[in-house]
């Protein structure tokens, strides 16, 4: 278990790299694609493991759907994918330390929600082909899914949004402080089953659910873009109240001196200690 100063270090550096990343826009989009495709892989396995406990009116149903689904953060985390919600966080981080700027924000935040979606819905037309959730159970489940997003008013998105990203923030800050892959499968799993279990709104995972959706005739493209543009907007509204909480802020107290990149001058007397190669490489995924 490292320090939380040490986590913040590894944090800012993961964002100057993201910020690098930016210099090669085809690549970044592939690996922000292939985001999208790790967390839709999440969403067909959670229809096709849940939809016969819906069907049967299991009370467990709600439970497995949070047991299951974290595989898919799993997988971006290790695979080092471009996933939206954990870039808003650690770009965040990178600005409010002074270690990236505003146009790598947007640029990182841009790339990878576009590519997110575009992997979600490349991945979707290859599930709706092969017909791995054509069974009655998994259209009903995709159906009542999709129904019961667009039965929610736009303030309980939000804040369901917002939610959501809190605890998604949490598991991608535990898992930078632990160590061991297999700590840092627990601390993942964890709070993201909690978000799936009671119900709360991940962008990303809206997107993968609406494009299986869209292709099985459950959904249109309206019903997304109306979901996206109050949940999209909770992503960044959570990670800045998590940013400025006693664990997860980033920024110096006033007078104090902030963390300092590559060519900005040494280091400073409270400057944030560097982090050991260990944290380093579990933190490289995001």
């Amino acid at each position: 278990m490292i320090s939380v100063a040490e986590n913040l270090d590894a944090m800012a550096d993961t964002a100057v790299h993201k910020a690098q990343e930016l210099h090669a826009p085809a690549r970044m989009l592939v690996s922000s694609m292939l985001a999208g495709a790790f967390i839709a892989v999440g969403e067909v396995l959670l229809v096709v493991a849940v939809s016969p406990l819906v069907e049967g009116h299991s009370r467990w149903a709600r439970l497995v759907e949070g047991g299951v689904f974290p595989l898919a953060l799993t997988v971006v985390m290790f695979a080092g994918a471009q996933l939206f919600t954990s870039n808003v966080m650690v770009m965040l981080i990178g600005a409010l330390t002074g270690r990236t700027g505003v146009r790598d924000l947007l640029g990182s935040w841009g790339f990878s929600l576009v590519g997110n979606l575009a992997g979600a819905f490349a991945f979707g037309a290859m599930v709706h082909a092969s017909g791995v959730i054509s069974s009655p159970q998994a259209h009903a489940m995709l159906a009542e899914l999709v129904h019961g997003k667009q039965a929610l008013s736009g303030g309980e998105l939000f804040w369901r949004g917002v939610l959501c990203n809190f605890l998604v923030c949490l598991a991608v800050w535990m898992f930078g402080g632990a160590s061991g892959d297999g700590a840092r499968t627990v601390v993942l799993w964890l709070p993201v089953l909690v978000f799936v279990a009671i119900g709360f709104e991940h962008c990303v995972a809206n997107m993968a659910v609406y494009a299986l959706a869209v292709f099985d005739g459950s959904a249109g493209l309206a019903g997304l873009a109306r979901n996206l543009a109050f949940v999209a907007p909770a992503t960044s509204s959570a990670v800045a109240c998590w940013s400025r909480s006693p664990t997860g802020s980033s920024a110096a107290a006033p007078g104090e001196p902030t963390t300092r990149g590559p060519g900005q001058g040494g280091p400073q007397p409270n400057q944030i200690t560097s982090v050991t190669k260990s944290s380093r490489r579990a933190v490289s995924a995001r």
